[in-house]
Formats: structure tokens, C-alpha cells, sequence
């Protein structure tokens, strides 16, 4: 036998002798992985539970508006109303004690049509339950935007006896009447109580780690 026929043989027992996975990846050609198609249907979210609370974001921006809505309710003013307050949206100061408090929502008609250049008036007592009836403090005045949309800054106002958790505030369009009420924090014990409190002048309220967002919509006849 000729010394090539011996190699040729010598070449085929050695490739025999390979297990048959490499023997194939010695013989045929690997094609590159195709790409794994995306999933049709996308995994479900975590629930609620699993999830950080974030007031801002699970509070709605406001509530559903019907075109028979009724006028917002007006309450007193009460005796500790000042006149001629600062325009600003922000009523907290520095070094001022209390759970921080962002109150929004519109002013809107009964046909929910949103009022622009509506004035609001806010006043009301510090978390000790005492109104600065010297100066400007907790109180001011703001300007709803083109969506009459208006935006507090504020604190929970503390209570003083006779009365639960309220804000006090005006509100006035451009040449319409003032409407001047209240408003209320739910599930505070006091509400009961409180001989002038009304559930039509709750506020829709939620608590996360920076504090209470509130909103509620003002409706005018």
C-alpha cells in the first residue's frame, strides 16, 4: 500500500474518532443565531402594592367635570381676613413649622368651561392653629392661567378649638361676584364636630414621604 493511501486512512480514523458534535462543527458551516423576535404581548405591570406611592402621581389632576354641576358652595369668611395680601403662589417661608401642602385644581363654570383671570385669596392659620392678623404671613393671592388652573404652596393648617382643618379662600372672575369659602381635609375627627364644615368642600387629599397634595375645583353660578 503506497505511503499516500496509508495517510488518507490514518486521516479518516482520527476524524471518526472525534465525538460527533465537533466532527460536525468541523464539516458544516454555523449560520449566525437569528434574532429572537420581541414577545407580542408585553408583561403585565407590578401591581399597586409593589409600587412607591407618589401622591403627585396618583392623584388626578382633577376631578370629572358634568355640565350640571353645582356652583361651588360659599361659606363666612370668618373674622381674620386681610385685605390687600402679596401675589404669590407660595405661602411657605423659611424655617416655617408644619407638613408641607400643594393644593391645585381649576375654576371653572357649571358648563365646566375653564375661567382665566380668575382671582383667588388664600388665608389661613399656621400649624399651631394661630393666624397672623398683624402681617401677610400664610396668606396671598394668585391669577388663574388660560386653562384656569391655579397652584398653592402652602402648610396643613393646625387646629384651634371650635374648629377642624380649613382653608379659607376667595374667588372672583373678572367682573363677577366673589364667591368666598372653605375648604376641608377628610377623614379629620373634627369635621363632625365643626358646626360650619360641609363634604361638598373636601378636598381630594394624598400623603407621600414630601408631604400632602390636595385638589379641588371651584364651580361658579
Amino acid at each position: 500500500m503506497s505511503e499516500q493511501s496509508l495517510a488518507r486512512r490514518a486521516l479518516l480514523r482520527a476524524a471518526w474518532a472525534l465525538p460527533t458534535g465537533a466532527l460536525l462543527a468541523a464539516c458544516v458551516p454555523v449560520a449566525p443565531p437569528a434574532a429572537e423576535p420581541a414577545p407580542a404581548v408585553e408583561p403585565p405591570a407590578p401591581a399597586l402594592a409593589d409600587q412607591a406611592p407618589s401622591a403627585q402621581a396618583l392623584l388626578a389632576p382633577t376631578p370629572a367635570c358634568d355640565d350640571d354641576d353645582e356652583p361651588t358652595r360659599p361659606q363666612t369668611a370668618g373674622p381674620f381676613y386681610t385685605p390687600n395680601t402679596p401675589q404669590r403662589t407660595n405661602l411657605r417661608e423659611p424655617g416655617m413649622v408644619g407638613t408641607p401642602l400643594r393644593v391645585e385644581g381649576f375654576v371653572l363654570t357649571t358648563a365646566c368651561a375653564p375661567v382665566a383671570g380668575a382671582l383667588l385669596d388664600f388665608w389661613q392659620c399656621d400649624d399651631a392653629g394661630v393666624y397672623d392678623n398683624r402681617g401677610f404671613r400664610l396668606r396671598g393671592h394668585q391669577f388663574t392661567d388660560d386653562q384656569g388652573r391655579y397652584l398653592l404652596e402652602t402648610i396643613v393648617p393646625g387646629l384651634y378649638p371650635g374648629r377642624t382643618r380649613h382653608i379659607h379662600v376667595r374667588v372672583q372672575p373678572a367682573y363677577g361676584s366673589i364667591l368666598t369659602t372653605q375648604l376641608y381635609f377628610p377623614d379629620e375627627p373634627a369635621n363632625a364636630r365643626d358646626a360650619i364644615f360641609h363634604p361638598s368642600l373636601l378636598m381630594q387629599t394624598l400623603t407621600d414621604s414630601q408631604g400632602m397634595v390636595a385638589n379641588f375645583n371651584f364651580v361658579l353660578a
